[in-house]
């Protein structure tokens, strides 16, 4: 099997029953496997609500490190509507020119740096530093601060060997705090400042809320956007002809996109808590417990993807739900797209190949289930065109 591989360990359960079931802190949840009841499930969500004990929704859940509810994404209808109409034009400024262009430079100059290294390690010395620069764009905010967020290393709430690391979240937690009586103190132009002048109902944002949206903003778009990177890089070492393909078909670009972030699922699944009794699958499922949106799984169902299991750059139908689904589909998702297209677009125009010269895979435990997710970190040889 070719290291770029990403093996679906969910297979025989989706297909036989429909769920998996995995304990996380005691409080254990369902998984639901099949891209039809992922789909059903986020889209009811006076069923199978986000706004719940703050944390709980995540995988692992974070109730243990934070007290802080996460905002829009640990909102429901119709507050989550209302918060969520002031942020997105704020999150869909990549499609402007202006945004792009710079956010071009970023890549280009990552790119050129490393197709004149010998080796480079390509989690924390590339996608990470990646992400971090263009986090500055979204934020509105010096290109500078990127070296603060490259210094936290690859994940926000994790150190090595501990799944949540509360130390380390109050890292982040007091950074932001920082940022928002900076901006309470001397408005500008940044996200911090936007919201701090914002109404939701009439009302001006609280400095919590504030810090809810940008906890969010901080570490939902972070080992997403550096997993999704990394895969891709993996990818093209190992499939030289598809560089080659983007190279002669830059017209599929975009979908080629859609395919990786399907393919890879840079975030395995988002949970949510039961307002009552229900089921799935014929699976009698509890109020007040958990269930997860396994997006990773859903994204392999062979009853709507063909040759699920297998990159097709060009693929034409493809409904995938990487980015979520329904009322709570990622705000980032515009930004990440970018990201990704204007990578590919370098790595087509500048690089023709790359080698894996070691690394080692970052593999989630997951009750019954094992999943490579992506890397802890992989060494790789950039040659130039």
């Amino acid at each position: 099997m070719k290291k770029s591989s990403l093996p679906d360990p969910f297979q025989d359960a989706r297909i036989s029953k429909g769920y998996g079931e995995m304990d996380d802190q005691n409080d254990p949840v369902t998984m639901l496997l099949r891209l039809k009841d992922v789909r059903k499930a986020a889209h009811s969500w006076d069923t199978f609500q986000s706004g719940a004990t703050p944390g709980r929704i995540v995988i692992p859940s974070e109730v243990a490190i934070r007290n802080i509810r996460q905002i829009p994404f640990e909102l429901d209808p119709p507050l989550h509507g209302d918060f969520r109409a002031i942020l997105e034009p704020w999150f869909k400024r990549p499609l402007e020119s202006e945004y792009e262009q710079k956010l071009t430079k970023q890549i280009n100059d990552i790119v050129d740096a490393v197709l004149v290294k010998d080796a480079i390690e390509v989690v924390a010395d590339f996608s990470l530093c990646l992400q971090s620069n263009a986090l500055t764009l979204l934020l509105n905010i010096p290109f500078e601060e990127a070296q603060t967020w490259i210094s936290w290393g690859t994940h926000v709430f994790r150190s090595d060997g501990v799944a949540l690391d509360g130390d380390k979240a109050l890292i982040l937690y007091n950074y932001i705090d920082q940022q928002i009586q900076k901006a309470i103190q001397n408005p500008g132009e940044d996200l911090y400042s936007v919201l701090l002048a914002s109404e939701v109902n009439g009302k001006k944002l609280t400095a919590e809320e504030v810090k809810g949206v940008m906890i969010l903003t901080f570490a939902g778009g972070r080992d997403t956007v550096i997993n999704a990177v990394t895969n891709s890089i993996a990818y093209f070492a190992e499939h030289k002809q598809s560089l080659e393909k983007l190279r002669d078909e830059p017209e599929i670009i975009n979908k080629a996109v859609e395919e990786l972030i399907r393919y890879f699922a840079p975030l395995t699944q988002m949970g949510r808590v039961v307002t009552k009794d229900t089921a799935v699958c014929e699976h009698a499922i509890k109020a007040d417990s958990r269930i997860s949106l396994c997006w990773a799984s859903a994204n392999r169902d062979a009853t709507t993807f063909e040759n699920p299991n297998e990159v097709v750059l060009d693929r034409k139908m493809n409904p995938h739900v990487s980015f979520g689904f329904s009322h709570h589909n990622c705000l980032g998702a515009t930004h990440a797209r970018q990201i990704m297209k204007i990578l590919l677009m370098a790595l087509s125009q500048k690089v023709k190949s790359i080698a894996i010269l070691d690394c080692k895979e970052n593999i989630e435990e997951l009750g019954e289930f094992k999943r490579k997710v992506g890397y802890d970190s992989i060494r790789v040889k950039f040659t130039a065109l």
